[in-house]
């Protein structure tokens, strides 16, 4: 049962994000600068589209 909830969960699409805050390069999924403004802050994670590096 775990395991069948974890698959559902990455297979589906991130909630509460807006079309353009993310993309997927291969398995990954990639926030955009827009994601980064609307969230407001830097989390030092070394974002590669980070616009408060």
């Amino acid at each position: 049962m775990q395991t069948e909830r974890i698959r559902k969960a990455e297979s589906s699409e991130p909630a509460n994000l807006d079309p353009g805050d993310f993309y997927y390069e291969g398995q990954y999924l990639v926030f955009t600068t827009q994601y980064h403004l609307k969230r407001g802050y830097c989390c030092n994670s070394n974002c590669r589209h980070c616009p408060y590096r």
